[in-house]
C-alpha cells in the first residue's frame, strides 16, 4: 500500500504545488505529476516555469522523447502507462479533483488541498477512498 500526504490549507494549490515540486526536486525526488484536467496541468507546468526566480525545475510531458532523462514529469491520461515507465523510486504528485485511476507500484502520493471549500470536500472524498482501499494517510497542516 501506498503513503498518502495531504497538505491541508495551500493558499493556492498550484503554487503550492509548484513549491512542493521544488522542494522534492532539490532534495532528489523523481515525481510523476497527474491530472486530467489539461487546463489545470497547463496552468501547472506554466508556474513551475518561474517557481522560483532563480530555480529551474527540470520537467516534461510523460510521452516527450527526453522522459527517461528528467525527473518530473507531467501526465493528462494514460496515467498507468507513465506509471511503469517511470522510475520505481518516484512519487507521485495528484493535481486531480479525483483519485488518480492508478497507482502501480508508487510508494508514495502527495496531494495539496487549498483552502477552498470545493476542493476541501473533493480532498475528503479522495481521503476516504485511499482509506477504504487501505493506503497509509498522513495530514499536515500548511497554515
Amino acid at each position: 500500500m501506498a503513503r498518502i500526504d495531504f497538505a491541508f490549507g495551500a493558499t493556492e494549490k498550484i503554487a503550492q504545488a509548484c513549491q512542493t515540486t521544488l522542494k522534492q526536486y532539490l532534495a532528489g525526488h523523481k515525481l510523476v505529476v497527474y491530472c486530467s484536467d489539461a487546463k489545470r496541468l497547463k496552468a501547472y507546468d506554466t508556474k513551475l516555469w518561474a517557481v522560483e526566480p532563480t530555480a529551474f525545475v527540470p520537467h516534461v510531458m510523460a510521452t516527450d522523447p527526453l522522459a527517461e532523462q528528467t525527473p518530473i514529469w507531467l501526465v493528462s491520461a494514460d496515467l498507468e502507462q507513465a506509471l511503469a515507465r517511470a522510475p520505481a523510486e518516484a512519487w507521485l504528485l495528484n493535481l486531480d479533483e479525483h483519485c488518480p485511476p492508478a497507482l502501480g507500484n508508487t510508494a508514495r502520493v502527495l496531494e495539496i488541498v487549498s483552502k477552498d471549500e470545493d476542493d476541501i470536500v473533493e480532498a475528503r472524498l479522495r481521503w476516504a477512498q485511499y482509506k477504504a482501499a487501505g493506503h497509509d494517510l498522513k495530514a499536515h497542516s500548511l497554515t
